[in-house]
């Protein structure tokens, strides 16, 4: 795709987050909106996938670490072909297979079930060591949240990865700055997260994570990268595209009402007309 179609594409998928929540009554719209972008360039630029043959054991791997922000990771799935887009209205509706978070046993595209936060890394360090050791050349990428990083397992499966130079990983931080309670800062702050990736020996990039350009390059620079792992810091703006709701701690786990519902999505409609 080329960057406007990634673009048009992202506010598609910002819409389908918000849908999702607003019929759930619940959810994580701030995280998952600040990760549109990211979702998007590896569902329809980045990874080595089919739809129609989703356990292929050549396939690239995805964890999403972060596991809440399952709205934003299933809107990618449907817009991708896994299941029907009108599914995800069904979120975290009694018998709906859309569970709040990820569940591997029963949404197509799942790679791994995640919602324990902190958890999410180590297994996709374990799949990119299983690549390694079975010869296989699939790549692994994993996205973690700034604030799910505080987690003590993180950093276990990051010196870990470091040490083997597993080069065929991919982690990926949300750093919108934001996490349940307030600002990464004031709860536990993980600053300088890049300084703390290069202690475990990563090759670390800095971007904008809301700039398709920048991600593309970063993309493109972490599969360049031989003998060590890559970490992406994505600064992001928590909420993006909907405006009462970007920089807003509040949104970090609440659905919008039918007035906010309807706002959010004639400002996603209009970002999308002006492409």
């Amino acid at each position: 795709m080329n960057k406007l179609e990634l673009q048009k594409k992202a506010v598609k998928i910002r819409k389908d987050i918000v849908d999702a929540v607003f019929s759930a009554k619940s959810g994580h719209p701030g995280g998952s909106l600040s990760a549109a972008d990211l979702f998007t360039y590896l569902y329809f630029e980045e990874l080595n996938i089919d739809p129609k043959d989703p356990k292929n054991e050549n396939r690239d791997r995805f964890v999403l670490s972060k596991g809440h922000t399952a709205p934003g990771y299933y809107a990618a799935l449907a817009n991708r072909g896994y299941f029907p887009v009108e599914d995800l209205k069904t979120l975290r509706h009694v018998g709906s297979y859309l569970q709040g978070h990820p569940d591997m046993k029963h949404i197509p595209g799942v790679d791994m079930s995640s919602g324990s936060l902190g958890q999410g890394l180590s297994t996709a360090v374990g799949m990119a060591l299983a690549a390694k050791l079975s010869g296989k050349d699939y790549r692994t990428y994993c996205l973690c949240g700034d604030g799910e990083i505080q987690e003590g397992q993180i950093w276990e499966a990051a010196m870990f990865a470091g040490a083997r130079k597993l080069d065929n990983l991919l982690v990926i931080v949300d750093n919108n700055n934001l996490q349940i309670d307030g600002t990464v800062e004031e709860v536990c702050s993980p600053y300088p997260i890049d300084k703390k990736f290069e202690a475990f020996n990563f090759h670390v990039i800095n971007i904008n994570g809301n700039d398709f350009d920048e991600i593309d390059a970063a993309f493109k620079e972490a599969k360049a990268t031989k003998g060590m792992p890559t970490a992406i810091i994505a600064h992001t703006v928590k909420g993006k595209g909907v405006s009462f709701m970007e920089n807003n701690v509040g949104w970090h786990g609440k659905a919008p009402g039918e007035e906010e519902h309807a706002i959010a999505i004639e400002e996603l409609e209009k970002e999308g007309a002006a492409l």
